[in-house]
This record gives structure tokens, sequence and C-alpha cells, in this order.
């Protein structure tokens, strides 16, 4: 199984890069923009600012969820579609960090999806 928290070699991603402030794509439009980003091995992810689409609300997308970075056009595109970015468990900014019960449940959404085509 592939890890969902690491970029996909093929994703144009530039190690090191700062993402914050691109924007989102979603399989069938816009969603919002990175508010944070890690990098860290084994752990990587987007936490995306759904702005006036879900108001007042925040995703955090696992790295593989990433098809391709357009660094020219500052634009993420990720395997997901609006809805099931929708359905997405709520960005928990407390328990993001280190919390197990927290990681299987991101885990358990985004594993079962076919985001990594």
């Amino acid at each position: 199984m592939t890890n969902l928290w690491i970029y996909r070699e093929t994703s144009g991603r530039l190690a090191g890069t700062d993402l914050t402030d691109f924007k989102v794509e979603a399989l069938d439009g816009g969603i919002g923009k990175v508010d944070k980003h890690s990098d860290e091995v084994g752990s990587s992810y987007l936490v995306v600012d759904t702005g006036p689409w879900i108001f007042g609300r925040h995703v955090l997308l696992p790295a593989g969820t990433v098809r391709r970075v357009d660094m020219a056009e500052h634009k993420i595109h990720i395997g997901l579609t609006k809805e099931q970015i929708k359905a997405a468990p709520e960005f928990d900014r407390e328990r993001h960090l280190g919390d197990p019960d927290y990681q299987r449940v991101l885990d358990g959404y985004y594993g079962g999806m076919s985001h990594r085509a």
C-alpha cells in the first residue's frame, strides 16, 4: 500500500517549496487555498482553507492526495472531488499532530479512496 503521507515522485513538487497560499483544485473545481503545510518525511500534508465554498472550514489533506503541483500557476491539483473533500473529517488544530486516534480517522477516510490514479 502506498503511504498517504508522502508526495508522489511525479507530483512536480519541489522539496522545500513554500506552498502557502497556493490555490487547490479538486477533480471538479477549486476548493480553496493552502493555509499551512508540512513536508515532514512520512507525515506530509496540506491544510486547506475552503473560504466561502465551505465557510470557515479547514480540511487536512494527506500529501498522497496531491496529483500535481503547478509551480508556475501556484496551483495544487488533488485527486479528490469536491464532495469527497466536503465529507472529509473536520481539521482539528489541537489533535492533528501526534494524536493516534485522529490519525486513524484520517487514514480510514482517505485510505479507501481512489485518489492515487
